[in-house]
């Protein structure tokens, strides 16, 4: 079964970049189309984007459309987060998952699986 482990967060003033990775183990995720999650306190878990298996389909919540951009490298068996102009409203608990469908069909929760622990964002001067 995929395994996917997030690591890249930390703290960053507003305006500043992170770069998140999660990367796979036990099995490759070449034909998983990976979604990015974030959850920020006493606030429900809600879809950032979302990047197709061969990397053609990418799909954006509005919050973050123009800033952030998701990228993969199938071959270091890995998914990225490049995080742009970032605003205190980003800082939140970050997810990746794996879409259960192999496409990317939304931001539903249901439809995702093989969820990392996460990796925490800050935004703050």
């Amino acid at each position: 079964q995929l395994q996917l482990v997030e690591s890249g967060g930390g703290l960053v003033q507003p305006g500043g970049s992170l770069r998140l990775s999660c990367a796979a183990s036990r099995s490759s995720l070449e034909y998983s189309s990976i979604g990015w999650f974030r959850q920020a306190p006493g606030k429900e878990r809600e879809g950032v984007a979302c990047i197709s298996s061969h990397g053609m389909t990418i799909t954006y919540a509005d919050s973050v459309k123009g800033r952030f951009t998701v990228s993969r490298d199938n071959a270091k068996n890995t998914v990225y987060l490049q995080m742009n102009s970032l605003k205190p409203e980003d800082t939140a608990l970050y997810y990746c998952a794996s879409n259960l469908y192999g496409y990317c069909s939304g931001f539903s929760r249901p439809d995702y699986g093989s969820w990392g622990r996460g990796t925490q964002v800050t935004v703050s001067s």
